[in-house]
């Protein structure tokens, strides 16, 4: 998902969906009538047999990485005061991430082989401000999914937020993090555009188990595709949200690519 959660993590990040729906018509002598479901309610494409609209559009395309980089960042693409790069020795936050309760796992790495479901694609970028080596850092990354797997990953992002509030341990190949908690976050403007969204606000100790530090995730869902965000600032500053810039430029981006 993210970038780290003290200096030497914050330090090495900047190194590295129409199925066509079916209408059903209703035939009568003499008299026909289109539109509607199959059962003759009236309820619109992508509603279940209650009349409910579905969690997820019916029938979502997984975009390929294609498509994902088609809708992401460019290396270089300025976003307001910040830069937009490719990783150059890897992403953050990968397979070699995992949380300790392993329920807690939606809120540190969402990478193939420790999350499930796996993504089809996915693109990173991280956007800073080249110049600032301890800045803030955010890392911007575009998940495809498929079979509904996009409103699964949200349920579970969800569902840790709420039993991982207490906090839980970040285990990784050669350190570990402790999260003291974890907390809602206010969700970006254009979040009432996407099917759904989550944000929070981590408290973190820092390697010399002294310090606290602080972390911002959103994760916002359109159709098949994930958007999340995850901001650090390596000190004990609290920047108190993803820089909103970044997001709204990244949606428009994303949308207007989709579209």
């Amino acid at each position: 998902m993210g970038t780290g959660m003290y200096g030497a993590r914050n330090l090495r990040g900047r190194w590295r969906r129409m199925t066509v729906v079916g209408i059903a018509a209703a035939m009568a002598l003499g008299v026909s009538a289109c539109g509607g479901d199959g059962d003759g309610s009236g309820g619109s494409a992508g509603a279940d047999k209650d009349g409910k609209a579905s969690a997820e559009p019916s029938g979502p395309r997984s975009l390929d990485e294609a498509k994902l980089k088609a809708a992401s960042f460019t290396d270089g693409e300025s976003v307001g005061t910040y830069t937009a790069s490719e990783y150059a020795l890897g992403a953050p936050l990968g397979d070699a991430y995992s949380a300790d309760p392993a329920a807690c796992q939606p809120l540190v790495s969402l990478a193939a082989e420790v999350s499930d479901p796996d993504p089809t694609a996915q693109v990173q970028r991280k956007v800073d401000i080249p110049a600032e080596m301890l800045g803030v850092g955010v890392d911007v990354t575009l998940r495809s999914y498929g079979n509904g797997g996009a409103v699964t990953v949200m349920k579970a992002l969800a569902k840790a937020g709420k039993d991982c509030a207490g906090g839980f341990t970040e285990q990784r190949a050669v350190a570990r993090a402790k999260y003291l908690k974890v907390e809602p976050a206010k969700a970006p403007a254009f979040a009432a555009q996407a099917d759904e969204s989550k944000a929070y606000r981590f408290t973190i100790l820092d390697v010399k188990g002294k310090e606290k530090l602080y972390e911002y995730l959103t994760v916002v869902r359109s159709g098949s595709t994930t958007l999340a965000f995850r901001a650090e600032i390596s000190s004990a500053k609290d920047i108190g949200q993803v820089p909103p810039e970044v997001m709204a430029a990244q949606w428009a981006k994303f949308r207007a690519a989709k579209d």
